[in-house]
């Protein structure tokens, strides 16, 4: 048996937003702030919802175990089998601004014969983070 949201879909407007389970609430918070230039939506002692810089994204991280929420939101990530790909106009320029604050490379800038140029970095729990400007794939 399958399930559809087509026809709630045509009603309801979706909106997704990742969270992640974590005990690095506050480093999570500045690396996305001050590495990314994220904005903060909302935050409370154990939740920070961020957004990208033009607001049209959001992802939230949650401490682990805390007593408002229920199991299935308690268990902490383990580091592994997660990344975001963050899509940005001039990845070279991006780049670049990296470099300059420091931040250590897991892949450097290239170009992929799919039509990606991109460079990744991590976060504080472990997450790659793509950061790629699309481009034609080559012929």
């Amino acid at each position: 048996m399958t399930f559809s949201l087509t026809s709630a879909q045509t009603k309801n407007k979706m909106k997704l937003n990742a969270g992640i389970i974590t005990k690095k609430l506050q480093e999570t918070k500045k690396f996305y702030t001050e590495v990314l230039d994220f904005g903060v939506s909302f935050e409370n002692e154990f939740y920070v919802l961020l957004h990208t810089p033009n607001e049209s994204a959001e992802i939230s991280f949650l401490q682990p175990n805390h007593p408002s929420q229920k199991p299935i939101f308690q268990t902490e990530f383990n580091g592994k089998g997660v990344y975001l790909t963050i899509e940005v106009e001039n990845v070279d320029e991006v780049y670049k601004t990296l470099k300059e604050k420091g931040i250590h490379m897991e892949i450097e800038i290239r170009d992929e014969v799919w039509g990606d140029r991109h460079f990744a970095i991590k976060d504080p729990n472990g997450i790659g983070i793509d950061i790629v400007t699309y481009t034609k794939p080559e012929e």
